[in-house]
């Protein structure tokens, strides 16, 4: 276990950053949630893997965790949390200083670095942020972002927020001097747009070819207690899939009731919908 593991282990007891509760004070000084000059979003380019914090295989509180191979293909969908002061000016898990301000983000797996793009769910604000550290070591909690992130992201006040997290990739080397080229990504401008948009999110916990099978797991649902569940039928030219849905969810409080209900009865990969 590399020394920033060990920190991060102490920072999950402590219910600080690295996914825990986000505490209001966590940000400036001030207590101001605001900041002078809100940065422009990392921009993706290729970088060599880091020599630190990428395992393959590292601890933290008894759990193991693997570290990808390749971020290719990286999609999820869950809960952000934040950190702020707390960490600011310590290392990070690739021996970088954290900077608060920066756009950057903790992540469990992905290697190190690698550049995200985060779409908050209920608003539809994105980011683009670069990972260089690890975390957060939370029970679903996906990913970890910096202060100014979260701030552009609009989860600073509520210390978490409903995301979708996808990784950025690279065209594969090619010949003795690899080149790879990024998706330019969309250039930031200073201050983010107001976004007037407002989406319901939905808990997916099944999609189905046949109806029968929809209404049974409906019933299993139903004979849990878990309520506002229906099927959503989606008709194409070539099928008609029967999608069990949980919502609207509010927030994340009643996300993380709800997971925690569909994995004692043995559902364990709910997938979020945001309409």
């Amino acid at each position: 276990m590399q020394p920033r593991f060990v920190l991060l282990a102490c920072c999950v007891l402590a219910f600080t950053a690295c996914g825990g509760k986000s505490v209001r004070s966590d940000g400036p000084p001030s207590g101001s949630t605001r900041i002078p000059d809100l940065p422009g979003d990392a921009i993706p380019r290729p970088e060599p893997r880091s020599r630190y914090g990428n395992g393959p295989v590292y601890e933290v509180l008894g759990q193991r965790y693997r570290v990808m191979d390749s971020s290719s293909g990286y999609q999820e969908r869950g809960v952000a949390s934040w950190y702020g002061k707390k960490f600011h000016g310590n290392l990070t898990s690739n021996r970088e200083t954290y900077n608060m301000y920066a756009m950057t983000a903790a992540h469990k797996s992905l290697p190190l670095p690698t550049y995200v793009r985060v779409r908050n769910l209920s608003n539809n604000r994105t980011i683009i942020v670069r990972v260089n550290d690890r975390g957060p070591f939370v029970h679903n909690r996906i990913i970890d972002l910096s202060y100014a992130a979260a701030l552009k992201l609009d989860i600073v006040k509520n210390g978490t927020g409903l995301v979708e997290v996808t990784a950025i990739n690279f065209d594969e080397p090619q010949g003795d001097r690899p080149v790879r080229k990024a998706t330019p990504p969309t250039p930031p401008t200073a201050e983010p747009a107001p976004v007037a948009t407002t989406n319901r999110i939905f808990v997916q916990v099944g999609a189905f070819g046949d109806r029968n099978n929809a209404e049974r797991r409906l019933s299993a649902l139903a004979q849990a207690g878990v309520r506002n569940a229906f099927i959503h039928e989606e008709r194409s030219p070539e099928r008609i899939l029967y999608r069990v849905r949980i919502g609207p969810v509010v927030d994340v409080v009643q996300y993380d009731a709800l997971v925690e209900e569909l994995e004692r009865i043995g559902i364990s990969d709910p997938y979020l919908i945001s309409e």
